[in-house]
């Protein structure tokens, strides 16, 4: 049971971080009906979980050999969170019937793929933080760690997607495009910064 708290503990601190991926979230949660909300936080969920258990079973030693990869990454990755930070600035959507409230689920399955594995932060984050848990483990303490730090994604998406939804019906037209600027500012800073760290990088190279 101390296994399975430690991995929860830690996985709520990865998670909880605002990121691409809460940032994604709270704007679906807010924008659309709560059914699409809870089945775009389910598919954030599963993303997340395959990418924890990537990171923690060694995607990190993929990445160590192949420097090239790391580098790939970091500059398709910061691009396209930039360009998703952009374009939800341009937002105009409202509340009041010109939100889109029929995306595809294709669709969102596809940006919560992208904010998740192509958000370069979350694999060298990930890499990191479980790589490391993971050599401190011995092999039967794995398991209910690793069920404990996947946990923590269940619980923060689905919570995160159930408080915004509960006050939906507060928030105004004035209010989401103040939402979507903040969220998309942060995703472009956000981006930037991985930018600079590509950047750095290659210098180093």
């Amino acid at each position: 049971m101390a296994i399975y708290l430690r991995g929860l503990m830690m996985g709520l601190a990865y998670v909880a971080p605002i990121g691409t991926q809460n940032l994604f979230v709270i704007n679906t949660a807010v924008t659309q009906p709560k059914k699409k909300a809870f089945l775009t936080a389910l598919i954030i969920t599963f993303f997340d979980i395959s990418l924890s258990l990537a990171c923690f079973f060694g995607v990190g030693a993929l990445m160590e050999a192949l420097p090239w990869l790391r580098k790939g990454v970091l500059a398709i990755g910061s691009l396209i969170i930039i360009w998703m930070g952009i374009g939800l600035i341009r937002s105009k959507s409202g509340l009041a019937g010109d939100a889109d409230t029929g995306i595809p689920l294709l669709k969102t399955a596809a940006i919560a793929f992208t904010v998740t594995w192509i958000n370069p932060q979350a694999l060298i984050d990930g890499t990191m933080l479980l790589g490391a848990a993971s050599a401190t483990l011995t092999a039967g303490e794995k398991l209910p760690f690793v069920i404990g730090f996947t946990s923590a994604s269940v619980i923060w998406f689905f919570g995160v997607t159930a408080a915004i939804s509960l006050f939906s019906g507060k928030i105004t037209d004035k209010l989401l495009r103040i939402i979507n600027i903040v969220c998309g500012a942060v995703m472009v800073f956000y981006g930037l910064r991985l930018v600079y760290s590509f950047i750095q990088l290659m210098c180093r190279a």
